[in-house]
């Protein structure tokens, strides 16, 4: 049945019933779709990394926002070649999507391939595939839907980059220490790209996404840019080591995300950038 005539019906059921049947808000909406988006998941064999609900998140840490909520699933094999090309698209993998609510209507958003293609440099040789499955994901949302913008994205864009003076392993622990002994921090999950890649046969250098958030300074920030909750919420903190041994640690530039999404950023962005930038330093540094 298509969605029109089953809402139609639906309705006039309640009528018959003799019931009033409440609109769904736009909560219902959000969590609809991130259903919708797991069931398809579980049917194009992807793995779900995280489904993270910001607003609830936010609500619960004193700090309400519009509702707002954000899926990673993950392709293992599709992530592995791409990663192959450039390991600095580990900042952007796996897929993401974003229901969330913008000024009272509930929407779509997500990371597609023009996106990581533009940032890193990439080939269009795995275009077609990541694609193909990011549109078999969204197709059955009902939701008014788009691609993260990316008419001013540039090679590199909101990337921040620091150089760790330890070895790859004692990197990764020493980050996931001082992110963890933050009393505002949740530790979400983490995909270790390099694991990932030698069960499907390819070779990677050492590299791993650590992805964590504060649902409280989340919230200040994505209050009035809810949108950025698709690239900057929650953090991903990409942590790989190169050919010649440095290892890097790459994250997400919030203020620029809020200028990409909305054309302005505000003080929280700014705060929270600095915030995290002093936090990856300790530990690295």
């Amino acid at each position: 049945m298509k969605p029109q005539r089953a809402a139609l019906a639906t309705a006039c059921l309640c009528l018959f019933a003799g019931v009033l049947c409440a609109a769904p808000t736009t909560q219902n909406k959000v969590d609809d779709a991130i259903l919708t988006l797991k069931q398809k998941a579980q049917v194009a064999h992807l793995d779900v990394i995280a489904d993270i609900d910001h607003a609830r998140l936010a609500t619960q840490a004193g700090q309400p926002m519009p509702p707002a909520r954000v899926v990673l699933l993950s392709d293992a094999k599709l992530n592995s070649q791409i990663l192959a090309e450039n390991i600095r698209a580990g900042l952007d993998l796996p897929f993401r999507v974003l229901a969330y609510d913008q000024s009272g209507e509930a929407r779509l958003i997500y990371t597609d391939f023009v996106f990581i293609k533009r940032r890193h440099g990439l080939s269009a040789e795995f275009a077609p595939r990541f694609s193909a499955t990011l549109e078999a994901l969204v197709s059955e949302v009902t939701l008014p839907s788009a691609p993260a913008p990316t008419a001013q994205m540039a090679k590199d864009h909101g990337i921040l980059s620091l150089f760790s003076r330890h070895d790859f392993e004692t990197t990764v622990q020493n980050l996931r220490d001082v992110v963890t002994a933050q009393q505002d921090t949740l530790w979400f999950a983490e995909i270790d790209f390099t694991k990932d890649a030698h069960s499907e046969g390819i070779t990677l250098p050492n590299a791993i996404v650590l992805l964590f958030g504060g649902p409280a300074p989340g919230g200040i920030a994505m209050r009035a840019h809810p949108a950025i909750g698709l690239d900057a919420f929650c953090q991903k903190l990409l942590v790989y080591e190169d050919t010649a041994g440095q290892v890097h640690v790459l994250y997400n530039d919030i203020a620029a995300f809020a200028m990409l999404h909305y054309g302005s950023s505000d003080r929280s962005h700014h705060a929270l950038n600095e915030r995290l930038t002093q936090t990856f330093k300790s530990a690295i540094q």
